[in-house]
């Protein structure tokens, strides 16, 4: 049994789903938590899938699974673990990587966005039916797609050009092209605040930009203490931007207050995609090299705590958190994710 703070696995088992101011000192870890293996949801018939972007939608109740060459978006219920194929192109053969396919996507409770990284296109999808609404063709390389509520629109980053395309969805679902906000030395990852009315995102080398939406104008730079940043996640509530850093670090800013960083503890290493729970105050750190998952606890004032470090996956380099406790994980070679149960005492 673990502390009050602790991290509970789910028991061990398979479960088969298929398409039918100055930062404080490093907090010392608590208590582990024990190896209990995840379940798992597998997501093709033995071969890898080039998973990168992961996420959840609050409105659908959906896991949000980009299934890179696999040619479609992968709807989880978190309960039932029944999959849901959104089938938007052909399969490919998986040769590792994640460069190809679908490998982003969001919504806005209706529709489905996504990027398909091999036709350069962003996608509209009506989310219920699984029939398309609409597609552009993108000027660039994508890497994440965001919707942006208060402007209705689809921001699209393209780091290889250094910029984020910009697209006015109108009521029938169609994008289209309505501008570019250039990003020298980025962008890396995107995280939309709707109510404060800001986007966050990164630069490679260790600074996370903060962007008026409406102005599409960057109104804050914070060093984030990053050799390599990646990954970011947002706490609404307290107003924290944690920033992910590839050598196998998170840290915490304080975004109300100038992107003050407030926390940094170690993780594993290779960090990229990470998930954040704000209902326990939890962030999920995979670390592909090491093929782990670090819990991290969120103070109120921003300090992390490190809860547990439990196995995953190698190569597993994206997570998310549902609303009902749940860590997933990403496991490319493998096709399929990983379901830790997180739960205080």
């Amino acid at each position: 049994m673990l502390c009050a703070a602790g991290l509970i696995l789910a028991r061990a088992g398979v479960t088969h789903a298929t398409s039918s101011g100055g930062a404080p000192a490093e907090t010392p870890a608590a208590p582990g938590a024990p190896a209990a293996a995840p379940r798992v949801v597998h997501l093709s018939a033995g071969d890898g899938i080039g998973f990168d972007d992961l996420g959840f939608s609050a409105p659908l109740r959906k896991i949000l699974v980009p299934a890179g060459g696999t040619g479609r978006i992968d709807l989880i219920d978190p309960d039932s673990l029944a999959v849901t194929p959104v089938v938007l192109g052909a399969a490919r053969a998986y040769h590792g990587g994640h460069g190809a396919g679908i490998t982003s996507v969001d919504s806005d409770g209706a529709r489905l966005f996504a990027i398909d990284r091999t036709s350069r296109r962003v996608l509209v999808v009506d989310a219920t039916r699984g029939r398309a609404l609409g597609a552009a063709a993108l000027s660039g390389h994508p890497d994440y797609v965001r919707w942006v509520g208060p402007t209705r629109e689809l921001w699209v980053t393209q780091p290889d050009e250094e910029r984020i395309e910009i697209f006015a969805v109108n009521g029938n679902g169609a994008p289209a092209a309505a501008g570019v906000l250039r990003i020298e030395g980025g962008p890396e990852s995107l995280i939309v605040d709707e109510k404060g009315g800001r986007a966050f995102t990164h630069l490679w080398d260790g600074v996370t930009l903060a962007i008026d939406l409406r102005r599409r104008s960057i109104i804050g730079r914070w060093p984030n203490g990053c050799h390599g940043s990646r990954g970011i996640a947002f706490d609404e509530r307290d107003g924290f931007v944690f920033a992910a850093c590839s050598e196998g670090k998170l840290v915490a800013l304080d975004a109300n207050h100038q992107g003050r960083q407030v926390g940094s503890i170690g993780t594993g290493r290779g960090v990229d995609v990470i998930g954040y729970d704000p209902k326990q105050s939890h962030v999920y750190v995979p670390g592909a090299e090491s093929g782990d998952l670090t819990v991290v606890d969120v103070s109120p004032a921003g300090h992390l705590t490190r809860l547990s470090v439990v196995p995953a996956a190698k190569g597993g380099h994206c997570a998310t958190a549902d609303d009902r406790g749940h860590a997933w994980v990403c496991d490319p070679a493998h096709g399929q994710l990983l379901i830790f149960t997180d739960a205080r005492r």
